[in-house]
């Protein structure tokens, strides 16, 4: 369920909007400012590109294979009714249904 905002009233996003001009701590940046800006990666690469676009270590399980399947759609409602880890729970009861022989 998507969360419910309430807008900001055209007094009270005035009253927000003059608080962020009145900041000097922290001044809207400009236009120019905006296009001079650079990628963090280039700016700090020694810091940045260490921690960025890690590589996934070995898997501790067998890869799992990734597929399309087509379902009814009242089966994938109730399993996805049961909650988070519903396609975990899909797979073991295929298991269960298929390897049990």
């Amino acid at each position: 369920m998507p969360p419910n905002f309430r807008m900001p009233t055209p007094e009270e996003d005035n009253a927000v909007q003059a608080g962020i001009a009145a900041d000097p701590d922290n001044p809207e940046l400009t236009e120019a400012q905006f296009a001079a800006m650079r990628p963090a990666r280039e700016v700090l690469p020694g810091v940045v590109a260490d921690h960025a676009r890690r590589t996934r270590g070995p898997q501790k399980r067998p890869t799992k294979e990734l597929i399309s399947l087509r379902l009814d759609r009242d089966v994938v409602e109730a399993l996805r009714a049961s909650g988070e880890g519903w396609q975990s729970r899909a797979g073991e009861l295929l298991r269960k249904a298929v390897l049990s022989k």
